[in-house]
């Protein structure tokens, strides 16, 4: 017999007595530098947290070649030999509510030079109510929340009345085949939460990033130009970037004909963030190599976009007398993801705006985003809509990357509140009644 419903304000105690032991934990998590390769570590300390709290944990290296032709897929250029997924299982004693994917990224973005950040970026400080580190904000903030939100239902003596997966997963900063790698292991719900660090609003759209390599030749010759003036790569491929750049100002202009981001100030970029060229100061650079990050529309085909790229390319090169003749070598090796649109789950999203308007005391506001999350995986592969809701995180991907602590408190009331409505809850002793 299902039990009564537990009163609000009781959840949001439970997270507030929990929520010293939560900050420690999130501590303990940053304090793992989980970049690209290096997320083991961390997700062994993931998967112990789970079977401590009594969860089946299943944690395995993502296997590329299972993945490779399933739709999301995205091109892989390292090795996964340390890529590890790590999912809990809470299977309930009598599932009468509705299934839930709880799923974060343990995977970080790089440092960039220490000595640029106020803090050890793996040793977090916590100042005026924000913890700084790597990863505070995006996302182990939002792990913490899903595995204490389930914590505080417990505390009261109650679980979820279905099944409850919580993933940690991989690649989430450059591919999204973590996420994939858990669909394709059969890990399906009714519908996912993603306490992405996008703040507590209702994500409405995302976009979906391409990753691109161009490789360009130069003529390398003596930098004095005494014997012949050569073809420097370097200011080649800054030709190419040129026509690039031009191209993001049409996808920019495309806008008017987007009803989510048509209003949005800037939702394409192309982020040229890696170059690399040159061997010798005294010489004309032999070689050139830049990669991009560009987005695309929900609703834009993925190869519609990349043979607008490649012919951009292209044009750019054949305008140009030498590299008409040696035209760049263009690549893919990152993100190969569509963009994403919340539709069709209005009591989802019911259940939300009474989650948050509980905890909050004000209504639920939604946005739109030019980032991108997990969330395409399993609304468009999966059947099961994602919400994206999180945490208030300042400078992701920057120096001195922190969290607000208050906003993790709250959030993780929500998602408590949130799984108590969606699950519903049965009692953990089978003794206790309604």
């Amino acid at each position: 017999m299902m039990p009564e419903r537990i009163a609000d304000e009781a959840i949001l105690r439970a997270v507030d007595d929990g929520f010293a032991r939560q900050v420690a934990f999130l501590a303990d998590l940053v304090r793992f530098p989980s970049q690209r390769g290096e997320e083991h570590a961390a997700q062994s300390f993931m998967a112990a947290a789970y079977e401590a709290d009594g969860y089946a944990v299943d944690m395995w290296r993502v296997d590329v070649d299972a993945i490779r032709d399933l739709p999301g897929f995205s091109p892989v250029a390292v090795s996964y030999d340390d890529a590890f997924n790590v999912v809990a299982t809470h299977t309930p004693r009598n599932a009468t509510g509705r299934s839930l994917i709880l799923n974060g990224h343990i995977d970080v973005v790089p440092t960039g030079p220490l000595d640029r950040w106020v803090h050890d970026p793996y040793d977090p400080a916590i100042e005026n109510g924000w913890m700084h580190g790597r990863g505070a904000g995006d996302m182990k903030a939002g792990l913490s929340a899903c595995l204490y939100a389930l914590t505080a239902l417990r505390s009261l003596g109650y679980q979820p009345a279905a099944n409850v997966y919580l993933q940690s997963v991989v690649e989430e900063e450059c591919t999204g085949n973590g996420a994939l790698a858990c669909l394709q292991r059969g890990y399906r719900a009714d519908a996912a939460f993603i306490p992405e660090p996008l703040e507590p609003r209702l994500m409405r759209a995302q976009v979906g990033p391409i990753w691109f390599r161009v490789e360009v030749d130069g003529d390398p010759q003596h930098a004095s130009g005494a014997f012949s003036a050569g073809a420097n790569a370097i200011e080649k491929a800054f030709l190419i970037i040129q026509a690039l750049k031009q191209l993001e100002s049409v996808w920019n202009e495309r806008k008017v004909d987007d009803k989510h981001f048509c209003d949005h100030p800037h939702p394409i970029r192309f982020n040229l963030g890696k170059i690399e060229g040159g061997e010798w100061t005294s010489s004309v650079p032999a070689r050139c190599v830049f990669e991009m990050r560009v987005a695309t529309y929900p609703g834009q085909k993925l190869e519609d976009a990349r043979a607008e790229l490649e012919t951009c390319i292209a044009d750019a090169a054949r305008a140009d007398p030498f590299l008409a003749n040696r035209p760049p070598k263009m690549s893919y090796n990152g993100f190969m993801a569509e963009g994403y649109v919340l539709e069709g789950a209005d009591e989802m999203e019911a259940v939300l705006r009474r989650s948050h308007a509980a905890v909050w005391g004000e209504p639920l506001t939604e946005h739109v985003t030019s980032a991108t999350t997990d969330a395409r995986f399993f609304g468009l592969y999966a059947d099961a809509p994602a919400i994206v809701y999180g945490p208030i995180c300042r400078m992701p991907h920057g120096y001195d990357e922190a969290v607000d602590l208050n906003s993790v408190r709250k959030v993780t009331q929500t998602i408590a509140l949130f799984i108590a409505d969606w699950c519903g809850l049965e009692p953990i002793d089978p003794e206790v009644s309604s």
